[in-house]
């Protein structure tokens, strides 16, 4: 008995697929191996969704010693380019998988085709001559049976020679099709006679004008994967309906016991965001995205660009699990895995992003000092590092009013603050330009209320942080929000994309300032900007010029313009 209670026990908090998994490693199915793959099209660049299926295909292999290959679903090549190629391995290194073997369906297209002329001479398939639409009127609707094509019943001995012709080159494209002879009444609409190969006149990223047809992905899938031992095929939902096909295929292709085996589980859909490749697509050829690797895009390149982490991605993934039930995660909770992240682990730096020079009128003019400031207090091996403190310095412009209500414990006249590891200060008042707007701040400090001193106790109600006006370096800070409005952009079906962008989805703020300390920042660093939020440095910094982007806030400012 107790040693079920364990079993049961050791079951918890394992996803249905990996309890399948574990139930058929122990039953010793396919020889109790576990082979994964994950087969993404090269047509466009890995976004957070495909994060999902990376960590799962990956995740089970390496969890039950088994291996996952790379492998590429490249039949169609009007579509697909060596740049996504490489982007898609890039990726999965960054979120830390290691593939076995590198293959592509390509590899496997003498095998296919073989297999299709196969199928031709054992009457299980024929070359149509019907048109798209033709085909799509005769296979019926769901509630209603197709009907057979005209062309079902030609001999297999024709349906060879035009097959073999339509390789040749003899055909323009959407002239025949393959199609495979199963059942045009089927309740399963992918059961009525489906396209397996058709007609493309595009020289492919690998085998050139090797080939005129290409199979389809119903009929290379499952194949590529019996040809490569996988053990398990893992799919989203939208391939469930697809099951019955693949397993009818692999029965007319296995020749011994093995075969693999396909599981469908949910997809990622977030909210705000869109995960349609080709929406994606249309967002980078219309301009309305500074590219594939903008940091409002939930690509896994755009991701890194902004300063997500691997390991934030991989915590949400593993929170949100794997179900059989389609649903929406909130944008919020993705936010919250790469600020958990990030607070554990980014260093902690000044930065004024919208500044006000403060002057402290009583403090030396040729005086510099060193102020000693924490890296990250959630980590006390991190250590620390010192920071320049002068006469002049910049704040936040919000951090000073003139005329402050009753809890404003920023700098106001007559109002004491800290300067964050340096002195207390009292606000004397300010100086305004001639339109009114405050140019200057000036304030007073108290020379025994250095940090670490004993006077340095007194309290005051506000902390204030700031940088050295002769020592900061200038920068330009993006901050970014999410790029759509509609909680639900897939939905919207009747809107251009052009009219769901939030028009406040990317800021620029070019008069900045930061520590010098950031002159050694590397590129994709994360800092904590200290009061405003998490950052790092982006790839268009160059010398001196110094670009931050902002990963996310420090807390979700979203929601509260939403309940406003």
């Amino acid at each position: 008995m107790k040693e079920n209670v364990t079993r049961e026990e050791d079951r918890k908090g394992l996803s249905f697929i990996e309890q399948i998994v574990r139930k058929e490693v122990a039953e010793g199915r396919n020889g109790g191996r576990v082979q994964t793959r994950f087969p993404p099209e090269p047509n466009g660049y890995l976004h957070i969704g495909h994060a999902k299926a990376i960590c799962l295909d990956f995740g089970i292999a390496e969890k039950y010693g088994g291996t996952c290959n790379l492998r590429y679903d490249d039949t169609n090549p009007t579509r697909e380019d060596v740049e996504y190629v490489e982007a898609i391995q890039e990726d999965i290194r960054w979120l830390g998988f290691r593939w076995e073997n590198i293959y592509y369906a390509s590899d496997y297209f003498r095998q296919l085709f073989d297999f299709a002329v196969s199928l031709i001479r054992q009457g299980h398939a024929y070359v149509d001559e019907q048109t798209s639409e033709q085909i799509a009127e005769q296979k019926g609707t769901p509630t209603r049976a197709g009907t057979d094509s005209p062309y079902r019943n030609r001999p297999p001995e024709e349906s060879l020679d035009l097959f073999l012709r339509m390789n040749g080159g003899e055909f323009e494209e959407g002239r025949m099709t393959l199609r495979a002879k199963i059942d045009m009444a089927s309740p399963n609409m992918h059961f009525r006679d489906p396209i397996i190969y058709r007609i493309i006149k595009w020289p492919h990223h690998r085998t050139g004008d090797q080939w005129k047809v290409y199979p389809m992905y119903d009929f290379a899938h499952g194949q590529s994967d019996y040809f490569e031992g996988v053990t398990h095929s893992l799919c989203t939902l939208e391939f469930e309906v697809h099951r019955p096909l693949y397993d009818y295929f692999i029965e007319l292709l296995k020749d011994g016991d093995f075969r693999p085996y396909q599981t469908e589980f949910n997809r990622l859909n977030l909210t705000y965001t869109l995960m349609s490749k080709r929406k994606l697509l249309q967002l980078v050829n219309e301009k309305l995205v500074s590219g594939w690797d903008d940091p409002r895009m939930p690509t896994l390149c755009g991701l890194r660009r902004r300063g997500y982490t691997p390991s934030s991605i991989r915590k949400f993934v593993d929170r949100i699990g794997y179900t059989k039930y389609d649903g929406i995660i909130d944008m919020a909770l993705l936010e919250h895995s790469v600020r958990e992240d990030l607070n554990a682990t980014a260093r902690r730096v000044a930065a004024v992003i919208h500044p006000v020079k403060l002057i402290l009128t009583n403090y030396p003019e040729d005086r510099v000092e060193m102020m000693e400031s924490v890296n990250n207090p959630e980590d006390p091996s991190a250590g620390t590092h010192e920071i320049a403190f002068s006469r002049e310095l910049y704040i936040e412009r919000e951090d000073f009013m003139e005329e402050a209500p009753k809890k404003y414990f920023r700098l106001t006249p007559g109002q004491e603050v800290r300067l964050r590891c340096a002195y207390i200060v009292k606000c004397t008042g300010c100086r305004k330009n001639a339109d009114g707007e405050v140019e200057e701040v000036y304030a007073e400090y108290d020379p025994q209320t250095k940090s670490g001193m004993a006077e340095s106790n007194r309290k005051v109600r506000g902390t204030v942080h700031w940088v050295s006006a002769a020592h900061a370096l200038p920068a330009e800070v993006r901050l970014y929000d999410r790029l759509f409005l509609a909680e639900n952009p897939s939905e919207e079906k009747d809107r251009e994309l052009a009219e769901l962008l939030n028009p406040d989805s990317l800021k620029v703020l070019t008069n900045c300032f930061v520590e010098a300390d950031l002159a050694q920042a590397g590129l994709c660093d994360h800092f904590q900007f200290q009061r405003i939020g998490y950052f790092c440095l982006d790839p268009d910094s160059a010398g001196r010029r110094l670009v931050f982007n902002r990963t996310v806030s420090l807390k979700d400012t979203w929601s509260r313009k939403l309940n406003a």
